[in-house]
């Protein structure tokens, strides 16, 4: 047995009631003048503001899907000109994901909050859309210093929301079990994050009050963002920022849609992986499994039904291809070509 684990990761706060400790976590990042970043919907803005009392400078409510570089510009500027010396992100992937932009450049510190269960909070990953294409990269500088799980934050999430953004979390649990540098603590990760989501988002689903049950789906969200944070993703991962970032699809949508085919697409290639996936899933294949839990949790099945051109597929699967990355299968046109349509259908692997 041979790896390397390199396994860099914020410090977290997990449990009901961690939003209680929001004041000195900023203070133990060493932020005295923190913008909150948030989307324009601002869902506890109010309550974060007021929670930082003196250590708040303002409120940058502009993040959106796939942060537009325009948006990542404009929010620079704004941190500059209050002379902030932090970012506090509160909401899914959108509010984080703008805040890892602005750390970039600026070099400031992050605390997040997650409300979803986008996993980007565990990560030095950032992504950037630009004419309409996404790029991403890894850097430590917008790794967050901490993370506040706190599960009921998560309580307004929808069925409609929380069934998809659970399925993203699935998918940085199964693309980490066949990652290029998995590693024994990694792959343990990520089947107990299979395990704990697909137990919970059910019933998440069919009864939205239980708090029991979002803050074991929240737990399962942070192993899945570990793992993410932790090995190189593949060809699911790949697909998802190219479907979103140049059609502008739904970022926790398309990986609910893309998941089962990305799992089936490897099922021999990464045989060892699958079984673990489906043995988590308590099935007996894991790209049929995942495709029955998104029916189960009303999660999207295919990309016709959110919104993809069918004649956007040929130009997607020459953008998924065009430049060569590591997945257990090589990559080809035409296997990639297969995949999207069976996505685009919605057909059951």
């Amino acid at each position: 047995m041979k790896f390397i684990a390199d396994h860099p990761a914020p410090r977290v706060i997990f449990g009901i009631g961690a939003l209680d400790q929001l004041a000195d976590e900023v203070k133990r990042a060493g932020i005295h003048r923190a913008v909150v970043v948030s989307t324009p919907d601002r869902r506890f803005v109010d309550d974060v503001t007021r929670r930082l009392g003196g250590l708040s400078s303002g409120v940058y409510a502009n993040a959106v899907m796939h942060v537009p570089v325009e948006t990542a510009r404009a929010a620079r500027s704004y941190v500059r000109e209050l002379g902030a010396d932090g970012c506090v992100a509160i909401g899914g992937g959108s509010s984080i994901g703008l805040a890892k932009a602005i750390a970039l450049e600026i070099e400031i510190p992050i605390v997040a909050i997650p409300t979803t269960y986008a996993g980007s909070e565990m990560t030095s990953i950032y992504g950037l859309s630009d004419a309409g294409v996404k790029r991403t990269g890894r850097d430590r500088r917008v790794l967050p210093r901490t993370v506040l799980y706190d599960p009921a934050l998560t309580l307004p999430l929808p069925p409609r929301v929380a069934g998809p953004s659970g399925m993203n979390a699935l998918a940085h649990c199964v693309e980490a079990l066949y990652a290029q540098d998995a590693n024994p603590v990694i792959t343990l990760v990520a089947a107990e994050g299979i395990r704990a989501l697909s137990r919970s988002l059910p019933e998440v689903v069919d009864n939205a009050a239980n708090l029991e049950a979002r803050t074991d789906a929240l737990y399962g969200a942070w192993l899945g963002g570990t793992a993410l944070g932790a090995v190189g993703m593949a060809i699911h991962h790949k697909l998802c920022h190219t479907l979103g970032g140049s059609f502008n699809l739904p970022h926790a949508e398309v990986h609910s849609v893309i998941l089962p085919h990305a799992a089936a697409f490897n099922r021999e290639a990464a045989s060892a992986a699958m079984r673990t996936a489906a043995a988590a899933l308590g099935t007996s294949d894991a790209a049929g499994g995942l495709f029955d839990l998104a029916v189960r949790i009303g999660a999207p099945t295919s990309l016709k039904a959110i919104g993809m051109p069918e004649d956007g597929l040929d130009r997607a699967a020459t953008l998924a291809t065009t430049n060569p990355y590591y997945n257990p299968r090589p990559v080809d046109y035409a296997g990639v070509r297969t995949l999207l349509d069976n996505a685009f259908h919605g057909r059951r692997p």
